[in-house]
């Protein structure tokens, strides 16, 4: 499912560099959230 633009994105829970599993929803009302993924030399992306 992909989000519309304006439309309040997904709850998620992704491992940090720490392994913490840090959510989307831990930032919801507190900040702006920027999310960038950068593919590895060894992926297909």
């Amino acid at each position: 499912m992909v989000p519309k633009v304006g439309q309040t994105a997904p709850d998620f829970a992704l491992k940090s560099h720490d392994k913490r599993v840090v959510r989307l929803s831990d930032y919801r009302g507190k900040s702006n959230v920027v999310l960038a993924f950068f593919p590895l030399a060894w992926t297909p992306v």
